[in-house]
């Protein structure tokens, strides 16, 4: 089956590692489907891969991919839950430390097939196209437990999300207004910051500007470049939530301030599988829908990923099959 995958990892350019061809279809095995992808979104993780970041050379050949939606063996509409536990794990998945994402142990999505347990298939709501369902599982299910269940934030308060134009940003900017929030965005340009703006933000501000007040909660996905503006944008006993550092994981920590202000810092992974059908249940009720900045087939994806390694993104890309 056409596929798309890494054989050798290459840190340095990742591009090079991108391979397009055919892979063998996957076994099903006891527990699990095999779902008939009908669309696909590409994340940050992918390009990671494609460095060996998380995904050691040993597991290669690997099918790229965390995020899809499709049909079942029955021809029911599903989207992927692209959390992956351990046998006989019991509880909120996220908290397994031996549970992985498709594409690090198992293989990804980016595929005409894709096998995963039956628990994680959920039914996609008609309400959403494939291509809208396929960017939820990854970028918008880590916004939306950000959001809740790690901020604490409640409607009218101010949330700061760092990085206009990247997957998790702009599912929070869409989410975080939906939930009744006000909502201040950075970007590096004046087109990233347009677009926030078109995505539901209040306010906009170029990267590291001093802000008009202090925020109960910053979103950082960026890392060491924003980190130090996300700490001084926080008032007095506000949260800092952090899933991913794409700048850089090693930022001056600046601890004098975290704890004489009472900071609260949060790490944040994906989510559970509840979560992303009340993330569904969101989506179905208030009508917001994922940023889509480009739609390809997948046999173009080295047009896909060369935009991500570019930061030439506005929202997700996503692959159809």
């Amino acid at each position: 089956m056409f596929s798309v995958f890494v054989s050798a990892p290459n840190t340095d350019d990742p591009m090079a590692a991108l391979e397009l061809g055919d892979r063998p279809e996957p076994e099903i095995t006891d527990g699990w489907a095999r779902v008939q992808v009908k669309a696909a979104s590409l994340n940050h993780h992918d390009v990671w891969s494609l460095k060996g970041q998380g995904l050691p050379a040993e597991r290669m050949p690997m099918i790229l991919g965390t995020d899809a939606a499709g049909l079942d063996e029955d021809g029911n509409e599903v989207l992927i839950h692209s959390v992956v536990s351990s046998p006989g794990w019991t509880g909120d998945e996220t908290y397994d430390p031996k549970r992985s994402l498709l594409s690090e142990v198992h293989q990804g999505t980016f595929a005409e097939y894709v096998t995963v347990p039956k628990q994680n298939l959920v039914p996609k709501p008609a309400e959403l196209s494939f291509e809208e369902a396929s960017c939820l599982p990854t970028a918008w299910l880590t916004a939306y437990r950000m959001l809740t269940k790690d901020s604490g934030l409640n409607p009218g308060d101010t949330v700061l999300i760092q990085g206009a134009s990247g997957g998790v940003a702009t599912a929070a900017t869409a989410i975080a207004k939906a939930m009744g929030l006000q909502v201040w965005v950075t970007g590096r340009s004046d087109e990233k910051r347009q677009t926030a703006l078109e995505n539901g933000a209040h306010q906009v501000f170029e990267s590291g500007a001093k802000l008009p007040g202090k925020v109960d909660a910053v979103l950082e996905t960026v890392g060491e470049a924003t980190w130090s503006h996300s700490l001084r944008s926080l008032r007095p006993g506000g949260t800092l939530v952090v899933c991913g550092a794409t700048s850089g994981f090693n930022p001056p920590a600046d601890l004098a301030r975290v704890f004489f202000l009472q900071m609260r810092i949060i790490g944040s992974t994906m989510g559970n599988r509840t979560e992303l059908t009340a993330l569904m249940n969101l989506l179905k009720t208030t009508g917001v829908r994922p940023a889509i900045d480009k739609t390809m087939p997948l046999k173009d994806a080295k047009d896909g990923f060369q935009a991500m390694v570019d930061g030439e993104t506005n929202g997700k890309i996503v692959f159809t099959v």
